[in-house]
């Protein structure tokens, strides 16, 4: 018998993040904990150890990420040789794949040096993206600073500027909210590659590739869209009233795994207000806040991650294509650690098809067809 989409079905086991009756918890700890009192290098360092890490520790880490932020100039080359109409995402999937081409450590595979190269992927990841963002806009790429920690130092190199304790703060909430989510599309294909005994660059490719689709990373974006088309406060009930009267599906709502609600969503909604209000944009929210009663009194769903996390990430200056690449960043954290998890207890994931086609059937004469 078989179940579409895998729906309910437990492939795995994993001590990295659960998600029992809607609690969220990244190694036993609940995100709630988490969104409001731990930095990304923290959490980052949670999902790879399965603990948070002591001062020297967090340090080191810190210290590794810094270190390891710079890309290599061919990799920038090719940046600038990709055409600049291109997705982000299909370029964030092609450079991380190449990236291995220039890690000499690309085919160890013992721990310590996928841990390494974890730490490698980790810190360039944020530099690839705000790079082809700097050079598709013809602006000088700039460097990481080794004093800035990781949410600070992606929207400096984005923006150009020294960003606001306000905009960190709420960008490594995000970070630390989309950094795991148990099994999910994008996790599941890192898994099934590296369970080929496959090297690490060629899984976080597949989940970039797995992100990259609508039904999973692009979401947020798709709420932005919907936000920039609806325009003003005083449009979105008609809008919509006609989306939800057309059966459309209101992009942002709902999630397989959560029937209460997603944990996560509270937190960049507050982001949202306070954002707004201080870049002198308060309709984003308002009309957020205005779907999120229609939606759910209409249709009872719920919003997930995905809704706020557009107006946030729109606030802080981002442009809408980046907000999956953005995912991706935050997400590498989750995937190598379950990448890691897999080789550590690995056994190759080959599931089954329940065949449903033609049977009895025989081979034709060419001529007689």
């Amino acid at each position: 018998m078989s179940t579409r989409g895998l729906e309910g079905i437990v492939a795995t086991q994993s001590s990295v993040c659960s998600i029992v009756d809607g609690v969220l918890t990244y190694a036993g700890i609940e995100i709630d904990e988490l969104a409001e009192k731990a930095s990304f290098e923290e959490v980052v360092y949670l999902l790879w150890h399965g603990r948070l890490p002591k001062e020297a520790e967090l340090a080191q880490l810190k210290k590794d990420l810094a270190e390891n932020a710079s890309i290599p100039a061919a990799i920038i080359d090719q940046l600038k040789a990709y055409p600049k109409d291109n997705h982000p995402m299909a370029v964030l999937r092609t450079a991380i794949s190449a990236l291995a081409l220039y890690d000499a450590e690309a085919q160890d595979m013992s721990r310590e040096a996928n841990l390494r190269k974890a730490t490698k992927l980790q810190a360039k990841i944020a530099t690839i993206v705000a790079a082809y963002h700097r050079i598709r806009e013809g602006k000088e790429i700039l460097a990481p600073k080794s004093n800035f920690d990781y949410a600070q130092n992606f929207l400096y190199m984005l923006n150009g500027t020294e960003p606001d304790d306000i905009s960190i703060e709420a960008f490594n909430k995000a970070l630390v909210l989309h950094a795991d989510h148990e099994l999910n599309a994008s996790t599941f294909a890192a898994r099934v590659t590296v369970a080929t005994l496959s090297d690490i660059y060629s899984g976080i490719t597949s989940a970039i590739g797995a992100l990259k689709g609508p039904l999973h990373g692009g979401a947020n974006e798709a709420v932005m869209s919907m936000l920039e088309e609806i325009g003003e406060l005083s449009n979105v009930e008609p809008y919509i009233r006609e989306k939800l009267d057309n059966k459309v599906k209101i992009m942002g709502f709902g999630h397989r795994v959560y029937k209460d609600g997603d944990p996560r969503a509270k937190h960049l909604r507050e982001m949202s207000r306070r954002l707004t209000e201080i870049t002198g944009q308060p309709k984003w929210f308002e009309m957020s806040e205005k779907i999120n009663d229609m939606v759910v009194s209409e249709k009872g769903l719920l919003p997930n991650v995905d809704f706020y996390s557009a107006s946030v990430y729109h606030s802080l200056g981002i442009p809408r294509d980046l907000f999956t690449p953005i995912f991706a960043i935050s997400r590498t954290s989750g995937w190598t650690a379950h990448i890691l998890e897999q080789y550590e207890n690995n056994r190759l994931i080959r599931p089954r098809a329940e065949y449903v086609g033609p049977v009895n059937a025989h081979y034709v004469p060419l001529s007689e067809r």
